[in-house]
């Protein structure tokens, strides 16, 4: 008796491994579309450099301790939103973040949604 050979590839665990990276990758992609943040490169600065009107940006300054300073003045974050609100009802052009390379991150970020929550439209951020 001879016996007979198979000679086919069974491709059905092949095709059930496709399936499940399918399934999972169906159920990841809508995590991976997250909204960031939009930050534009300012180009107000060569505006003003070759103009001699007076600027109309407000500018936030955030100290390595972690403090806000406007005009100089160091400003209570309690106190951050109803300032902004009130001085971006004059200086319109939007607003400038000037942390200082050992700021906290977060102390920058809740600056900027507290800017965003007083009605600024414009953001811009450098570092001192």
């Amino acid at each position: 008796m001879k016996r007979q050979t198979f000679n086919e590839i069974n491709i059905t665990p092949l095709t059930d491994i496709f399936l499940v990276l399918l399934i999972i990758m169906m159920v990841i992609a809508p995590m991976l579309d997250q909204q960031g943040l939009n930050l534009a490169i300012p180009d107000y600065v060569e505006k003003t450099q070759n103009s001699n009107n007076e600027s109309k940006i407000l500018t936030v300054t955030v100290s390595a301790d972690n403090r806000y300073y406007v005009d100089g003045e160091e400003i209570a974050e309690a106190d951050l939103f109803s300032i902004i609100k009130d001085k971006s009802q004059t200086l319109t052009d939007g607003l400038m973040i000037e942390a200082e390379g050992d700021s906290q991150h977060g102390c920058v970020v809740r600056l900027m949604d507290t800017a965003r929550n007083a009605g600024v439209k414009s953001i811009s951020l450098t570092e001192i």
